[in-house]
């Protein structure tokens, strides 16, 4: 099994070129909402650390967003709660997958947080800055302090760029995203 990692800024379009791929994709986004919806033992950990904001299970994105503006250091409580979680869901889905051709990570924090090994193939998703806002601004949950600090915690674009093996220039077409995957594949 290959895996392939998915790096990008916060809305470069990295879920939906993970998807073009057709392959097992491990959506960290996806699980953590299905933590935050599904796994009451998150709602104690989080009530526990952070009981000003956490009242009721299951926990409201609401109420993770105001904890994450109010304190810059209740991101990291959060962030050290979930990964951990997080990890142990990625271990399941690899060993689910484990005689695929290639697997497929979707993971924003992937190379912050030392998810990756030394043979991934990583491939960047590059999007241009004001396209990537103005789509930000569509989503009706969109807000740009957030925005901001979750940008904070991540590796500069140009660092995520030179460890990539291949770079995808996303236009948010199907058509420019299809070519670059078909061309990435042969490759490897």
């Amino acid at each position: 099994m290959k895996r392939i990692g998915i790096l990008g800024g916060i809305g470069s379009g990295k879920s939906y070129v993970a998807k073009s791929f057709g392959y097992p994709i491990f959506n960290a986004d996806k699980e953590v909402s299905n933590l935050y919806k599904k796994n009451i033992k998150i709602f104690y950990k989080l009530k526990k650390v952070l009981p000003k904001y956490f009242k009721k299970f299951p926990v409201e994105k609401t109420d993770i967003s105001r904890a994450i503006l109010d304190k810059d250091l209740n991101l990291k409580k959060i962030v050290r709660i979930v990964h951990f979680e997080i990890r142990k869901k990625m271990k399941i889905f690899l060993k689910k997958n484990k005689n695929r051709k290639f697997i497929i990570l979707d993971i924003p924090l992937l190379l912050e947080n030392k998810i990756n090994k030394k043979n991934d193939i990583l491939i960047f998703v590059h999007s241009k800055k004001h396209e990537v806002l103005r789509r930000l601004k569509k989503r009706n949950n969109f807000d740009e302090k957030l925005f901001r600090k979750f940008s904070n915690i991540q590796l500069s674009l140009d660092y995520k760029k030179k460890k990539s093996q291949f770079i995808i220039k996303n236009d948010f077409t199907k058509k420019t995203v299809s070519k670059y995957v078909k061309n990435i594949l042969k490759r490897i």
